[in-house]
């Protein structure tokens, strides 16, 4: 079976706008809500909001590819690249890999409107690749005579998932990729809606492949790019927050669709997904209203111990600690006592800070917002 850069036809993709039109609907009507909501906060929480999600993300993308960061140290980072105090760390430690993934998507973030080109995906593969010793070209498009394939199993008996064009294909494919990112584009010659744009635009990518490595981080970068430009301003949706997941899901569709050129299913795949990150944000919004309504009720009331917990809590987001917060946890971050922690967990309760549920060992606690 070939792969869809081997087709004649390549890289003219078809699907069934039909299919697509309500989904692109629901997209600039959740746009709306999003940009709704963010619009309400002031400055400097509209900053620090703008920091949570895309450290997030930044986290997550990386994730992705089975890199993991400390999302702590990508806030601090981050912070720095919108000219913030860093946090009240100075002299947390921040990895290149951490301190590029953070540049990388202040960047995104800044030059949304930008035309795309050619030195800002370089920009930011170098950004990505900060600290990286494995491979042989940083910021620039690969360049090596080996085939570029996406490999899982041993080494004895490898699975090939996808297979790019090779390096020597990649400056003029990269040359009509950027042509046709731009020429879709609001204002250009061949405007695309958002949704169709930015799922055909990351297959297109990826099918590239045009870095030694790094190729999906950049991809997902440039579909929220695409989806700023559809839409007037950086997005803001946790796009990569959701792909993760379903990142198993994510990856059996582009090597579904790496195959072929009618990719209706794919765009629908990629569709429904950013409309569930869509959804993601705004639930993280409330998460974040909620957040500070709590600290305005407490503040004042929270013992170092309570604070120290309260806010871990927080910093494990909506969903929390997996399964609840127990006593044992409680001990373990303030570094108390059973009879303390006892204590000032029921406190907690008892001020509507905390609910509880189960009895015993099984007890388990949980913000109450």
């Amino acid at each position: 079976m070939r792969w869809n850069w081997q087709y004649p036809d390549w890289p003219n993709f078809t699907y069934d706008a039909a299919a697509l039109a309500p989904l692109e609907a629901r997209f600039r009507q959740s746009s709306g809500e999003v940009i709704g909501a963010v619009r309400h906060f002031g400055d400097d929480d509209r900053s620090q909001l703008r920091i949570e999600l895309l450290s997030d993300e930044a986290v997550k993308t990386s994730q992705i590819e089975g890199e993991f960061l400390d999302r702590a140290s990508v806030q601090s980072s981050l912070r720095r690249q919108f000219g913030l105090d860093a946090d009240n760390n100075p002299v947390r430690r921040v990895t290149p890999q951490e301190r590029g993934i953070a540049e990388m998507m202040a960047d995104v973030y800044l030059n949304w409107e930008a035309p795309l080109e050619h030195e800002e995906l370089f920009r930011w593969h170098a950004m990505l690749m900060a600290g990286n010793r494995h491979i042989e070209t940083v910021g620039a498009y690969r360049r090596h005579d080996d085939a570029m394939q996406i490999v899982s199993g041993s080494v004895d008996r490898p699975v090939i998932h996808f297979e790019a064009p090779p390096s020597a294909r990649v400056p003029d494919e990269m040359a009509r990729f950027i042509d046709w990112f731009n020429r879709t584009g609001p204002g250009g010659a061949a405007p695309l809606p958002p949704l169709a744009r930015a799922a055909i635009g990351h297959l297109y990518f990826e099918s590239i492949h045009p870095f030694e490595d790094g190729n999906g981080r950049l991809g997902r970068a440039l579909a929220e790019k695409s989806l700023a430009q559809t839409i007037g301003q950086p997005s803001l949706i946790s796009l990569a927050f959701t792909i993760e997941r379903n990142r198993k899901a994510y990856y059996a569709e582009l090597e579904r669709h790496q195959r072929r050129l009618d990719i209706t299913d794919w765009i629908v795949w990629f569709a429904e997904t950013v409309l569930d990150a869509q959804q993601t944000t705004l639930a993280r919004i409330a998460f974040f209203i909620a957040k500070a309504r709590f600290y305005d009720r407490f503040r004042g009331r929270l013992n170092t111990r309570q604070d120290k917990v309260v806010a871990r809590l927080f910093r494990e987001g909506i969903g929390g600690f997996v399964g609840g917060l127990s006593a044992e946890n409680y001990i373990a971050i303030t570094g108390t006592s059973r009879a303390t922690a006892t204590r000032d967990l029921q406190q907690l309760v008892e001020i509507g800070a905390l609910s509880r549920t189960g009895e015993r060992r099984h007890t388990r606690y949980a913000l109450l917002l």
